[in-house]
């Protein structure tokens, strides 16, 4: 997948139900280039479905947390696409402060979670981090949901 493909699949991340024109006015693509980059995807299984989220679907990664990432230099765009090609990785923030990012993450368990926290520390221009675990959730907004 190259920055495209990786622009495409997190606007799919962010709306599953995006149509290709949607797709395309939102990444400032041609509907062309954006049927057929899916299409490819599709069809060398690097797009294996499209789902409905649900609210009960949320207990699928019951270990949740938030990590807060300070880049190094000039890399912010470059770790904010490697992160949304991570599939424990549910959103990437950018932020002001301290930290340039924060990163909600989910995994199965604490074991999986340490491991995701292990990859993203060492990538190229990650500077420091620090993660915080979600132990419960007490209200959930999601776009769309009226909340």
């Amino acid at each position: 997948m190259d920055e495209t493909d990786q622009r495409i699949v997190t606007e799919l991340r962010r709306d599953g139900r995006a149509g290709v024109s949607a797709l395309a006015d939102r990444l400032a693509l041609s509907r062309t280039t954006v049927r057929a980059r899916l299409d490819r995807l599709i069809e060398s299984g690097e797009i294996v479905g499209f789902t409905a989220i649900l609210r009960g679907d949320a207990a699928h990664a019951p270990v949740r947390g938030l990590m807060l990432i300070a880049i190094e230099g000039r890399g912010t765009e470059r770790v904010i696409r490697q992160l949304a090609a991570m599939r424990a990785v549910e959103a990437v923030h950018t932020t002001n402060g301290k930290w340039d990012l924060i990163v909600e993450l989910g995994a199965d368990n604490l074991e999986e979670l340490d491991g995701i926290l292990r990859q993203i520390r060492l990538l190229d221009g990650v500077a420091t981090s620090e993660t915080n675990l979600l132990l419960a959730t007490r209200k959930l907004v999601r776009p769309g949901s009226g909340a």
